[in-house]
């Protein structure tokens, strides 16, 4: 009994650290990066790439295959002496290696291999890719919930001002200092606030949702994020001008590479193909023996039948291509327009990337205009509100122009939240193109 006792607190131990387990950006990152789908398909694809290679560099070596026939007659057989057709059982075991290598085929195998290391690079670049862009979706979705909490956090300190409000105004009711109709309206004010509570938890509720599906996991319900004042990080990225930006996303970035590596490996295919309209010289080697048994004739010993039956071949095979329905030269077009086509696609690619990091330099400049201009409203709005609050205590302002006075104040709080977040993931886009990694917020 204590025995089930001590396993049943341990498990609700667990449980409950794995209910209070609040993530960090670097935790969610990291994980989806051991977990996610696209990730593991493409580690699939770099590992059928180093496969290939392998299969590249085997063409280089020879074959080598070994034969064995072990083989009885009964009835009708020639005699090994007079060749005559006789009766009789007859054993008959021969074997024998052979080996062949292509001594040239117009270098497709040289290129081949040179095209298998572009493919590896290929498929890490890819990889890094996938995790690139998976690293920056699970930024943008963290940023999102932390922008839905703060904005609950808005809503929260406005509905206590506006229940300290209700009893003041209240007392001034009863005290016949101010007409009911004031009082009606704080009331109403409350109504909406709650409304506005109830969707921001859900808007929380939803933004979390969204990141647990982006990690795969299964427990909505108990996910969620380390709750942290972030602020705006210091950074000296809005400072370089857009060509550096550009010049070091040409380095960092995998879309290019992907781009130039493509063309390098058209480049080789096309070599390949223009290799199979040159000869292929190969060469082969076979060594056999065999032995021989029959019921009615005497034959030599085992051993010196395998030595006396040995027989050594040596070949030289020339192929030269001359007529094939022109599949070979169809062949060698259709990789002179890939090739042609892949360096269109490098030239896009880099023309696409000028182009999203200015528009992300852009935005990311226009974000943080933004943000100053919400933080000096809200500087100012609180000011008014604050002038409002004295008059209104007074009786010197109705309740009306009281609350429009507290909404301007809380749009502009909640103009803010909104600012501060849209930039911190723009200039995060911006650094990211510079390669700065996404995984830090502060």
């Amino acid at each position: 009994m204590k025995k089930l006792i001590f396993i049943l607190l341990a498990f609700m131990s667990i449980t409950t650290q794995a209910q209070d387990k609040k993530w960090t950006l670097q935790e969610c990152v990291e994980y989806a990066l051991d977990n996610n789908i696209s990730v593991k398909q493409s580690e699939l694809d770099l590992q059928n790439a180093e496969i290939n290679k392998k299969d590249a560099f085997g063409n280089f070596l020879p074959s080598l295959n070994a034969s064995a026939t072990h083989s009885w007659n009964i009835g009708l057989n020639q005699d090994p002496v007079t060749f005559d057709a006789v009766n009789s059982t007859t054993r008959n075991l021969s074997g024998g290696v052979s080996s062949g290598l292509t001594i040239y085929n117009g270098l497709r195998n040289v290129n081949q291999l040179r095209r298998s290391n572009l493919e590896i690079l290929a498929s890490q670049y890819q990889l890094d890719n996938i995790k690139d862009n998976m690293s920056l979706n699970i930024a943008n979705a963290f940023l999102q919930i932390l922008f839905n909490k703060e904005q609950l956090k808005v809503l929260q300190a406005q509905q206590v001002i506006t229940q300290e409000e209700l009893q003041r105004t209240n007392d001034l009711v009863e005290a016949g200092a101010l007409p009911r109709g004031d009082l009606l309206e704080i009331q109403a004010t409350i109504a909406t606030q709650e409304q506005q509570v109830v969707n921001a938890e859900n808007a929380i509720t939803l933004s979390k949702i969204s990141l647990a599906q982006l990690l795969l996991l299964e427990d909505y319900e108990t996910f969620d994020i380390v709750d942290n004042d972030y602020q705006v990080p210091p950074t000296s990225i809005l400072n370089e001008s857009p060509q550096a930006i550009i010049t070091k996303a040409k380095e960092a970035r995998y879309d290019i590479k992907i781009a130039e590596n493509n063309s390098e490996i058209a480049a080789y295919n096309l070599k390949i193909a223009k290799g199979a309209l040159q000869p292929t010289l190969s060469g082969a080697y076979s060594f056999g023996t065999n032995y021989f048994k029959s019921q009615l004739f005497d034959t030599p010993e085992f051993t010196d039948q395998v030595s006396d039956n040995k027989s050594h071949g040596f070949s030289l095979s020339l192929s030269i291509p001359i007529f094939n329905g022109f599949s070979v030269r169809n062949n060698v077009k259709r990789n002179e327009i890939n090739v042609l086509s892949t360096q269109y696609q490098l030239e896009q690619a880099n023309l696409d990337l000028e182009t999203n990091v200015y528009q992300a330099y852009n935005d990311a400049k226009g974000a943080l205009k933004a943000y100053e201009a919400a933080l000096k409203t809200e500087e100012a709005r609180s000011l008014a509100f604050d002038y409002s609050q004295e008059r209104y205590n007074v009786g010197m302002l109705n309740a009306f122009d009281f609350n429009q006075s507290k909404n301007r104040l809380e749009n502009a709080q909640s103009e803010v939240v909104r600012t501060k977040y849209d930039y911190i993931f723009k200039l995060k886009v911006l650094e990211f193109y510079f390669g700065i990694p996404i995984t830090a917020l502060n």
